[in-house]
């Protein structure tokens, strides 16, 4: 759900405002003078937004992907093995 508010009243109602955020997965669109200036959501969400946009973690994904429908994958057990091995 999102939720359109005066700055002003965000204020007023920021604990609350924060605990449904948190809790409900809702959103908020702060608004001054009537337009639009900013937004609230989960850090959660937020951060995956920040995620999408970096570039090398975006070309890493793309360059896993195309390993593993190459088939260019190990099983999981041999994969701890060789962390393990690694780490000694």
């Amino acid at each position: 759900m999102i939720t359109k508010m005066p700055i002003t009243k965000a204020r007023i109602n920021l604990g609350s405002i924060i605990k449904k955020v948190r809790l409900n997965k809702e959103y908020y669109v702060l608004e001054k003078d009537g337009y639009p200036v900013a937004g609230i959501m989960d850090i959660d969400e937020f951060e995956d937004y920040l995620d999408a946009r970096n570039e090398n973690l975006n070309k890493q994904i793309r360059e896993s992907f195309a390993e593993f429908k190459a088939g260019r994958t190990k099983p999981i057990n041999k994969l701890i093995g060789e962390l393990k091995m690694a780490k000694k």
